[in-house]
């Protein structure tokens, strides 16, 4: 029973360690061939907004606000895909298999 306690501790100390490093993280996303480019944390706070200035129309905003939207969740994808890489080996191993222990999985039990 202790050594099930530790792991699970492991594995919470892990999991802390992986938000840690995606709050620190920073990606980025663009449209329009890099005319806009968005700049997110890995847990999705948008951080900058760089836009060329060749794209800036005065009679054309709405397709400069299409990009900005593009580029975003371009970033945003980019972040989610981020956090899968660093969260799912910990995410899969609470719950696929392994030991139960009310509710509780853990790995190579």
């Amino acid at each position: 029973m202790q050594q099930i306690l530790q792991q699970a501790q492991q594995m919470q100390q892990q999991l802390v360690n992986a938000q840690q490093e995606l709050a620190a993280a920073e990606v980025t996303g663009t449209a329009g061939g890099g005319l806009v480019t968005a700049t997110v944390t890995g847990a999705g706070e948008l951080k900058s907004l760089d836009i060329d200035p060749k794209v800036v129309d005065p009679d054309d905003v709405e397709t400069l606000a299409d990009l900005v939207v593009a580029a975003v969740r371009d970033a945003n994808n980019n972040a989610q895909e981020l956090a899968a890489q660093k969260m799912g080996p910990l995410a899969g191993g609470l719950g696929s298999g392994g030991f139960d222990l009310g509710g509780l999985s853990l790995p190579g039990f």
